[in-house]
């Protein structure tokens, strides 16, 4: 597995995010030994970049990311997220990133995660009533006493992230990105690589859509995140098979999966990012894995560079006006 890094901080390119073992997902939280073996699975393939949140579940991610790498903390770079869960003030849900409040979630998560340190603590989104110079420096003061290595930001803009990064340095900024979200490309990777900060892009297969696997939502389930997706909705989910039709396309010619192909494109796109698909399968962690040795040849790239933008927004309207502040 190769490794970059990201402001400083060695990680594999590939990554595992977590939060479908425990939510969002049709089945997700029904079988935590199926997913402590994916877990275990990405470790042994060479994954060290291990990523959840106290708010999925909530808090039930990080006790079974917890329960999954005891007795290998040291090969995993453990990377989770603080701000939607007011601990004083609302609970779940609710946007907290005051400094008291990042006191009571990095105390939660520790004894959750069974660790003594964060290697990578997000603001999972930024909150508008606490300035971020707040919010960094009380980061940074967990930073000195150890509890926490390095921090980043989460669907944060331009201008948050320069203010954020001048109080203490920012080691990553994590979005979603993939071939049919884009949207990092224009500002925020420019003012990343201006900074020295790297990009963690979060839902590289949109949500399993580009593994060409989801040909209907009929089987959704009510709590499902994509049910309300509006890219999985009406005429928007039939335009968006096109884009998972032509992504299975190239796979074909590559000799390669479609989630494979969708990852490798990524893999393109910078030596300063990394990539956390989730799964909750093992066998799915071993083919996600294997995008690190897949090539893509020119030809392969122009093709699934010009595929056509997906209809609909990648998040739900609430959910679109709390990225990019």
């Amino acid at each position: 597995m190769k490794h970059i890094e990201l402001g400083g901080l060695e990680v594999s390119r590939i990554g595992l995010g977590a939060m479908g073992m425990s939510m969002g997902y049709t089945g997700s939280g029904g079988d935590d030994a199926e997913s402590i073996r994916a877990v275990h699975r990405a470790l042994d393939l060479g994954v060290t970049l291990i990523d959840t949140a106290e708010a999925y579940g909530p808090f039930s991610n990080e006790d079974l990311i917890g329960r999954a790498i005891r007795g290998r903390r040291d090969e995993v770079v453990l990377a989770t997220k603080f701000g939607l869960v007011s601990h004083a003030n609302g609970g779940p849900g609710r946007l907290d990133s005051s400094p008291d409040n990042i006191r009571a979630a990095v105390e939660g998560s520790l004894r959750r995660l069974g660790t003594d340190r964060i290697d990578l603590y997000y603001q999972h989104r930024v909150d508008p009533d606490t300035p971020v110079e707040d919010t960094v420096g009380a980061l940074a003061e967990l930073v000195a006493e150890g509890k926490v290595r390095h921090i980043g930001l989460s669907e944060a803009g331009v201008g948050t992230i320069r203010r954020a990064h001048a109080v203490h340095p920012l080691a990553a900024v994590q979005s979603e990105y993939s071939l049919w979200t884009r949207d990092p490309e224009a500002a925020v990777l420019p003012v990343l690589r201006e900074l020295g900060i790297g990009f963690v892009a979060y839902s590289p297969l949109g949500h399993g859509f580009l593994t060409g696997r989801v040909r209907s939502t009929a089987d959704f389930d009510p709590s499902d995140l994509r049910a309300t997706n509006p890219r999985f909705l009406g005429e928007n989910f039939h335009h968006n098979q096109r884009i998972a039709d032509a992504v299975e396309a190239v796979a074909a010619a590559a000799g390669a999966t479609p989630a494979q192909v969708a990852l490798a494109w990524l893999l393109t796109r910078g030596e300063d990012i990394a990539v956390i698909p989730g799964t909750r399968r093992a066998a799915r962690v071993a083919e996600n894995t294997a995008a690190d040795a897949v090539d893509l040849t020119p030809g392969h790239l122009t093709a699934l560079d010009r595929l056509p933008a997906a209809a609909g927004d990648h998040h739900t309207p609430e959910q679109m006006a709390e990225l990019g502040r």
